[in-house]
């Protein structure tokens, strides 16, 4: 058997006090380095090639992609964060850019796709800037003045928008604009209509305060697109406990229980011995008695609904029909908080403390049903707190489902934030072809070496404009040099891709808006974390140790 071989670089010959030699081994494991120049070009490598996986996706005319995930659930999606979000990445530059997308949709909520290609087009100017021998933090520093600039810019250009709940069209138009890229594009009039009337319904408009938590947005598989519909009220996907129970009640008073109907058990493992058919008719008894009682307390109150967290089993369902008191079981801890807040009970975890004044009241709580199908959902309607809405989505599949509630939920973030703030700018990449100008203008005043890294910035922003251009059919290099050209010659900074081939670049006229808050908000995230991968030099990997 040979001896194994050994690096004479990671092992130190010596010898003990008795002058015996042995050989130590510096590192068990192997360790991978890369660092200088090298290091920071994997970097730019592995952001480029995700960002050119969601560049095809950017835009109205964008393409989907298809995610298998590994038990074979199927997504497709054009949305950025969805895409980065279920593609199982190893690099970590790589992950920072998923990072970077999700930090975009937590914050805004729409815009993903356009920071990630602007972080990889910011990166891969970097590159040519470094093989002109430039230092990284150079180019940083001139991105970061770059940004500056373009911020300020985005100020100038942007226009500042009136609503009001009575006037809703600019706010319609903001939502059509953000469901244009989307699989719904084809009902985006109508799912922009419920992501303005949700927002609006919810809103706090003299706070401008939106909380999510009063929108629910439910889906179920049948029908098309076309019969998602706006429910001012709560939606939940069960059905009354017994099929003999009343399909609707009117005028509910609803009893919302976090409370078993059962007789009450010990909390430790209980051991029950029955040696004698009294004593198990006897237990019965007990039970019945139990089921009774708890039955009783909930009528006195003058409930004439039950809202269970728990399930009951068969014999205090039967007790509960006979009473003539509907139920429903097994409602969720999130759905049964939303009941709550829209009826204005209280939920309550014993029998004993129900009174008449915890109990919640809608105008009529109705179970529906789908088709052909046994499929039934519960809606309560009629709400004390008209603030909480449920969105029911309706689709040909899953598929379509999961997808329309994303774009739903990228138009409710678009409204939300032009509740927050009412600026827009304009977008078929008007803006940033806008600010380009502005930047490049700004390079040629500054003496230092920044003014080359603020140049690449300019190009970079442009890489949003090709891509809308390259991904509507048209000639990208062509269209974007005649736009800019235009925009110079007008002072017109409202011009910008025309991808729906109107005939006409003028967004303004398109209605394409996009919040100020999330454009700006785009171009600072993708300049931190450029700057950020610009200053990392070494990559220390540890091996795992040989077997």
């Amino acid at each position: 058997m040979s001896a194994p071989s050994i690096d004479p670089n990671s092992a130190v010959y010596t010898t003990d006090e008795y002058g015996r030699p042995f050989i130590i081994l510096r590192e068990q494991g192997r360790k991978t380095r890369m660092n200088g120049i090298e290091a920071i070009k994997s970097h730019i490598l592995a952001a480029k090639t995700v960002a050119n996986i969601v560049k095809s996706s950017l835009g109205p005319r964008g393409l989907d992609k298809i995610l298998i995930s590994p038990d074979g659930e199927i997504t497709v999606t054009n949305d950025g964060a969805t895409i980065l979000g279920q593609m199982e990445v190893e690099h970590q530059i790589a992950k920072l850019l998923v990072q970077l997308s999700k930090s975009q949709d937590d914050e805004i909520g729409d815009g993903t796709t356009g920071v990630v290609v602007l972080a990889g087009a910011l990166l891969e100017q970097s590159e040519a800037l470094l093989d002109r021998g430039i230092h990284p933090i150079r180019i940083a520093d001139g991105f970061e003045r770059a940004c500056v600039e373009a911020v300020k810019h985005l100020d100038t250009i942007s226009d500042r928008i009136e609503y009001s709940k009575g006037n809703t069209d600019n706010l319609l138009k903001t939502a059509m604009t953000s469901l244009g890229s989307k699989i719904v594009s084809k009902e985006h009039q109508q799912f922009a209509q419920i992501a303005v009337d949700a927002v609006l319904t919810v809103a706090d408009l003299e706070r401008k305060d939106i909380p999510f938590d009063l929108i629910k947005v439910d889906g179920k598989v049948g029908g098309s697109l076309a019969d998602t519909k706006l429910i001012r009220g709560v939606l939940i996907d069960k059905d009354m406990s017994h099929p003999q129970m009343p399909r609707d009640v009117r005028d509910a008073k609803l009893a919302i229980l976090t409370c078993p109907f059962e007789p009450p058990r010990p909390k430790t493992k209980h051991h029950l011995d029955i040696t004698s058919v009294e004593e198990f008719k006897k237990l019965q008894s007990y039970e019945k008695e139990k089921f009774q009682d708890m039955i009783q307390k909930v009528k006195d109150t003058g409930a004439n609904l039950v809202i269970c967290q728990w399930g009951f089993d068969d014999e205090a369902n039967h007790l509960l029909m006979q009473n003539e008191l509907p139920a429903v079981r097994w409602v969720g801890g999130p759905e049964i908080e939303l009941i709550a807040m829209a009826t204005q009970g209280r939920i309550v975890p014993r029998f004993e403390d129900l009174t008449k004044e915890k109990l919640g009241s809608a105008g009529i709580v109705r179970e529906v049903s789908f088709g052909t199908t046994r499929d039934k959902m519960l809606v309560i309607e009629g709400c004390p707190n008209t603030r909480v809405v449920t969105i029911f989505v309706r689709g040909s599949n899953k598929m379509i489902v999961d997808e329309a509630k994303r774009a739903l939920h990228d138009a409710i973030c678009a409204v939300r934030n032009l509740i927050v703030d009412n600026r827009i700018v304009y977008g078929g990449g008007s803006s940033d072809i806008s600010c380009a100008v502005a930047v490049s203008r700004a390079a040629d005043e500054i003496p230092s070496i920044e003014q080359y890294a603020m140049r690449a910035f300019a190009s970079a922003l442009e890489s949003i404009p090709l891509a809308l251009a390259e991904n509507s059919g048209l000639s990208p290099i062509e269209t974007l040099t005649e736009v800019r050209a235009r925009q110079l010659e007008e002072s017109n900074p409202h011009l910008g891709i025309d991808c729906n081939g109107r005939g006409h670049n003028d967004m303004k006229q398109q209605f394409v808006y996009d919040p100020l808050i999330s454009k700006r908000q785009q171009y600072l995230l993708a300049t931190q974390l450029v700057r950020a991968v610009l200053k990392i030099d070494d990559v220390i990997k540890s091996g795992e140790a040989d077997e």
